[in-house]
C-alpha cells in the first residue's frame, strides 16, 4: 500500500505541459513590451557617444562665428572641416555643416532606428548682439526667449530614441 502511495506522488508532483506553456508565453510577452525600452535607450547612448565628432564641428562654427565677427557658416569647408563623408565614426556616417547648423547622420554600426537619420545641432546667440558667447540646441528644443537659432533642424530621429535634452 505504502508503495503505491508514493507512486501516485510521484506522478502528481511538477507542472503540465500546458502550465509550462501559459508561463512561457507570458514571459515572451513581457520581454516583447521590453524591447522597445532597451532599443531607444541603446539609440540614445549611440547619439551621446558620437558627440565627440559633432563637437568638433561645433568648435569650427564658434571659431567661424567668431573670426567673421558674427557670420555663421555656409557648409563644411567655410567652417575649415573636411567634406562631410569624411568626418564618421563608429556610428556617424556624416557631419555635414549648413548655415551654421551642424548636422550629424547616423549609419554605419548604428541602432536600426537611428540608422540613416539625422540629428541637428543649431547654434544660438543672444538677438541683436554678434560678439556674444554661443550656445547650442539640438533637435526639437526650443529656442529660448531672447535668443536666435542659426540654421534649419533637420532632425528626423524618434522622438522616444533622442536624449531627453532634443526632445
Amino acid at each position: 500500500m505504502q508503495k503505491a502511495l508514493n507512486r501516485t506522488c510521484l506522478l502528481e508532483s511538477g507542472f503540465t505541459m500546458i502550465e509550462l506553456l501559459v508561463v512561457m508565453a507570458i514571459v515572451a510577452t513581457l520581454a516583447l513590451m521590453a524591447m522597445p525600452l532597451f532599443t531607444g535607450r541603446s539609440a540614445r547612448n549611440q547619439i551621446v557617444e558620437s558627440s565627440s565628432l559633432s563637437d568638433i564641428a561645433k568648435a569650427a562654427v564658434l571659431k567661424y562665428y567668431q573670426d567673421t565677427k558674427g557670420n555663421l557658416p555656409a557648409d563644411n569647408a567655410a567652417a575649415n572641416l573636411p567634406a562631410s563623408n569624411k568626418m564618421i565614426s563608429n556610428y556617424v556616417s556624416a557631419v555635414t555643416v549648413e548655415n551654421g547648423a551642424v548636422n550629424v547622420t547616423f549609419g554605419n554600426n548604428s541602432n536600426a532606428r537611428i540608422a540613416g537619420k539625422r540629428l541637428t545641432w543649431r547654434p544660438i546667440v543672444v538677438k541683436d548682439t554678434p560678439t556674444t558667447p554661443m550656445d547650442w540646441i539640438c533637435g526639437s528644443t526650443p529656442v529660448p526667449r531672447g535668443m536666435d537659432a542659426g540654421g534649419t533642424n533637420v532632425t528626423d530621429i524618434p522622438p522616444d530614441a533622442l536624449p531627453p535634452n532634443c526632445r
